[in-house]
């Protein structure tokens, strides 16, 4: 299965939809950062890797775009913590 992620920035989002379902990490940007806040994955659409892709994507995009991370989300938080080599760094801080 192939998930297609797209960033929503009206919404503050990096979101999905499987099946007609919408799985979506969610933001607040601030200077310099994003301050991830939520990550949602409907039930119906879980279980099949869906949270870890967009929180990798939304990850992915940081890394990119220079920016640090506050990991809010307990979900993103251990993401992070799992995948230290490749994340660790954009964690902010100055929390």
């Amino acid at each position: 299965m192939e998930i297609i992620i797209t960033h929503n920035i009206e919404e503050r989002r990096f979101e999905t939809i499987i099946e007609g379902v919408k799985g979506y990490v969610e933001y607040e940007p601030y200077l310099g950062g994003l301050d991830l806040t939520h990550t949602i994955v409907p039930k119906v659409i879980g279980g099949r890797g869906v949270a870890a892709a967009l929180v990798k994507h939304t990850l992915e995009y940081a890394k990119e775009n220079s920016l640090k991370v506050k990991p809010t989300c307990p979900y993103i938080k251990t993401y992070m913590e799992r995948y230290k080599e490749s994340y660790g760094g954009l964690e902010d801080s100055a929390q």
